[in-house]
């Protein structure tokens, strides 16, 4: 996945891929890295937090996803199967997220 990273990019990561190679290695491909430094890093790196929690938004939202057991185990092997599955299960979480309280 590294590899489609390209110059200008911004790859977003919890704080588990904090480390200095990391970091190098997107400089080196003219992206950026918003990680979450470790608490026990003894030079503080900045980073957004704004889009951090962008990602943790992005992250909840897979952890749903994985509640529906034909999406979680791949119930469907057929990739267009599949991706109905996911789709299914995508706007039945957006549309409790949605629901109208009036």
């Amino acid at each position: 996945m590294l590899a489609t990273v390209r110059r200008g990019d911004t790859l977003l990561a919890d704080r588990a891929y904090d480390s200095n190679a990391l970091r190098e290695h997107l400089a080196q491909r003219g992206a950026r890295g918003q990680i979450k430094p470790m608490a026990g890093r003894v030079i503080a790196l900045s980073f957004n937090r704004r889009i951090y929690k962008k990602r943790n938004a992005v992250e909840r939202f897979f952890n749903k996803l994985k509640h529906f057991r034909a999406v979680a185990t791949r119930y469907d092997k057929r990739d267009d199967n599949f991706l109905a599955s996911v789709q299914l299960a995508s706007l039945r979480i957006w549309m409790r997220f949605n629901e109208s309280v009036a």
